[in-house]
């Protein structure tokens, strides 16, 4: 007679265990990792960073979604930086770039902003993680 694999026995654990679940994040903690994330296609590094420096220690669902948004609005900053350089090289060929990453800054914001209001700890695919 053979045993389901996910039914457990006295010598071992069942195939599909768990850790146990993630603490609650509260609305205020939602709201605030919202506003990081959105705020911070505004005001680029501004908001995440008050936010960041205000909340940490305190919540780390905000400082974890606060932290994340300013490393990736970092990110941003020096990608114009670059692109400025390479449209300077090129005579101003490469100021196309500005406008997809204006559009990749608020597309990756709002998706964050979605995420983290449903308690998703967001990770932007392009962040630099300078501030650790």
């Amino acid at each position: 007679m053979e045993q389901d694999p996910t039914t457990p026995t006295p010598d071992s654990t069942p195939a599909n265990t768990e850790s146990s679940p993630p603490a609650e994040v509260s609305k205020d903690a939602r709201s605030m990792a919202l506003l990081s994330h959105l705020l911070g296609v505004l005001t680029s590094v501004l908001v995440p960073l008050i936010v960041w420096i205000l909340k940490k220690g305190e919540d780390p669902y905000i400082e974890d979604q606060s932290k994340e948004a300013l490393n990736f609005q970092i990110t941003v900053i020096i990608a114009y930086f670059a692109v400025g350089i390479i449209s300077v090289i090129t005579l101003g060929i490469g100021a196309f770039l500005i406008p997809l990453i204006m559009i990749g800054n608020l597309a990756f914001g709002i998706i964050a902003a979605m995420k983290s209001n449903e308690e998703i700890a967001y990770r932007y695919p392009f962040a630099i993680r300078l501030v650790k």
